[in-house]
């Protein structure tokens, strides 16, 4: 396509406005498509501040970014103005240190996970497997943030962050290296179904229930957030009498930037959209979630009478 003036414009203002952008389907809180899931995951591991432009929300941008860099597809990460490549550049220059060096950062650490364990039953079948795929292979695992575990078969390097249990050479990026403390790769046939399956110590706890009691106590303790997640028009026939925060405006981005292990509970008028909200945090990664138990409705009926119930 040609690239018109004011398409033009619009890109490069955004790049000399920011050092790193990430053209992208969806968000990153959000991705629309598997390669843009891989390459914001990998921009969230570095910690690196980044923009974003979600290319199906805006036509123009989406066919203008590529011609603009010659580049047929998205995502495409921009570094200092200049085009790094899309998913599969960016998941390469991860793993060997470069992305690193473009982003201005320290080089990842190598170290490689302690006590991986493959059981007997995975042995015998990752042997077949890596067999059956030729010579001088080995398994590669990556764990994503939301510790979500995706094998293949890769030719085995001796560059690669990698252990070996039970004969089987185990190769890791260096993010999921840190993730991969203590697990246990396993072999199932049963109602989940067949395949590998990984046992992650590291991995955060489910949502948990959390009765209105518990929640005013630990809200007036100060060792828990509230969030409210009904709208305002809710909220004003009905609140809680505490401090609590919300997810209007950009007050979702504030709370999804918070340290992982910030203790949070989600409330709505029954428990359902709540517990919705608080799935989508503990797949972001935070480690203390819960959903209040029959939302706002029971909080009035067991802990303050006063709150109007609707």
């Amino acid at each position: 396509m040609t690239l018109s003036p004011a398409v033009r414009e619009r890109i490069e203002s955004l790049l000399q406005s920011n050092k790193v952008v990430l053209f992208m389907k969806g968000q990153p809180s959000m991705p629309q498509c598997g390669f843009s899931a891989k390459a914001a995951g990998i921009l969230g591991d570095l910690g690196v501040e980044y923009a974003h432009v979600n290319v199906l929300a805006d036509a123009e941008i989406r066919e203008g970014i590529k011609a603009y860099g010659n580049w047929p597809t998205i995502p495409q990460l921009y570094i200092d103005g200049e085009l790094v490549g899309g998913s599969d550049i960016i998941e390469e220059m991860a793993g060997s240190g470069d992305l690193n060096t473009a982003l201005g950062l320290p080089a990842p650490d190598r170290t490689p996970p302690a006590n991986v364990t493959v059981t007997a039953e995975a042995a015998k079948m990752l042997r077949e497997a890596l067999d059956g795929a030729g010579s001088n292979t080995a398994l590669a695992l990556s764990i994503d943030g939301r510790f979500q575990p995706r094998f293949q078969i890769a030719q085995a390097s001796d560059g690669a962050i990698a252990v070996e249990s039970a004969g089987i050479r185990i190769q890791f990026d260096a993010a999921s290296a840190r993730r991969a403390d203590g697990i246990t790769i396993d072999w199932v046939d049963d109602v989940r179904g067949k395949g590998l399956v990984v046992e992650n110590p590291n991995a955060p706890k489910p949502v948990l229930p959390l009765v209105p009691a518990e929640a005013d106590a630990q809200v007036r303790a100060g060792t828990l957030t509230l969030v409210d997640v009904r709208p305002a028009e809710e909220r004003a026939q009905a609140a809680v009498n505490l401090p609590f925060e919300t997810l209007d405006d950009g007050n979702r981005e504030r709370l999804e930037a918070l340290p992982k292990d910030t203790a949070l509970a989600f409330l709505c008028h029954g428990g359902v959209r709540s517990r919705q909200a608080a799935e989508h945090f503990h797949a972001l990664g935070f480690t203390r979630v819960h959903n209040v138990e029959g939302g706002i409705d029971a909080w009035s009926q067991t802990v303050d009478a006063s709150i109007p119930r609707y």
